[in-house]
């Protein structure tokens, strides 16, 4: 089976990520996406992320009632800051009869010499590069690679953190289940979260 492996910290998850993720699983570029949640990114603090927990509660929720899309915490108990080398290594010898593909932005494309052992994911893994706006896929020989024509929203979990802080509704950001539960459990705003995640009945 082929999985693409979408990284992220997803805080929080948005209706962006699952346009691009719904794009490459109904054109059969993968059979399977997971959205892999980092604990912690080494390229971002700490400090401005929603407990990693919560974050992968709400990954959960926001692909509850699809097939194709599914959360993973494989990164949760790996070493920390969460290297894309230690993941991917792990992930070959729990699956060796999956094939896995690393989709990805062209921003974070930009950065990929920076990663932990660059060179050795380069040559053994294949990338899906969607296009952001202002970071065009400059060619790389070394680097087998397709640019997706995928949709994209120009939001950003920045700006839907923000606009939380300033009490403005995040309606058609993220999915409504996801906002509920960030509302209900005060995520990202000035009042302490709840001790339970609001489920669904």
């Amino acid at each position: 089976m082929k999985i693409g492996l979408y990284f992220g910290s997803f805080n929080p998850i948005h209706n962006g990520h699952l346009i691009i993720a719904n794009h490459m699983v109904n054109y059969k570029l993968v059979d399977e996406i997971w959205l892999v949640v980092s604990p912690q990114n080494p390229f971002k603090q700490e400090n401005q992320l929603l407990n990693a927990n919560h974050r992968i509660e709400l990954v959960k929720l926001a692909v509850e009632k699809t097939q194709k899309i599914k959360a993973s915490n494989v990164e949760f108990n790996l070493p920390k800051p969460s290297y894309t080398i230690h993941t991917l290594t792990y992930l070959k010898e729990k699956y060796p009869q999956h094939e896995f593909f690393i989709v990805m932005g062209s921003d974070g494309f930009l950065n990929i010499d920076k990663w932990k052992n660059a060179q050795l994911i380069i040559s053994d893994y294949n990338f899906f590069i969607y296009e952001r706006p202002g970071f065009p896929v400059a060619e790389r020989k070394d680097i087998r690679y397709l640019v997706v024509d995928a949709p994209q929203l120009l939001i950003s979990s920045t700006h839907i953190r923000e606009e939380i802080k300033k009490n403005h509704s995040i309606q058609f950001l993220v999915p409504d289940v996801v906002a509920e539960s960030i509302q209900f459990n005060h995520y990202y705003s000035e009042k302490p979260a709840h001790n339970k995640t609001k489920q669904n009945n």
